[in-house]
């Protein structure tokens, strides 16, 4: 699992049916001091993120396993907005 905050997303209209109406999600990778990083991700959208929400995604294998992208051709699925999370009992982000 990685974080990310969701920077945008992305509309694509001819795409594989078996992705037919799925949202997408352009996220952009954040470390434990919800600083960005460098990488950018599209992912699908599992559980109804919006743009600056800090969001947990899987990817590989892992992200075919949610009930919205089983057995279909994803590569990094959105499945969980982060409330909040902490480091050695120090805050580090909180929505």
């Amino acid at each position: 699992m990685h974080l990310a905050r969701v920077a945008g997303t992305l509309v694509a209209s001819n795409k594989e049916p078996l992705m037919e109406g799925m949202k997408f999600l352009v996220l952009r990778q954040i470390d434990v001091e919800s600083s960005d990083t460098a990488g950018y991700v599209v992912a699908v959208d599992a559980v109804g993120a919006g743009v600056g929400e800090v969001v947990m995604y899987a990817s590989g294998s892992s992200a075919r396993q949610t009930a919205l992208t089983r057995d279909r051709p994803c590569d990094a699925v959105v499945m969980a907005i982060v409330d909040e999370w902490d480091v050695d009992g120090e805050i580090k982000y909180r929505k």
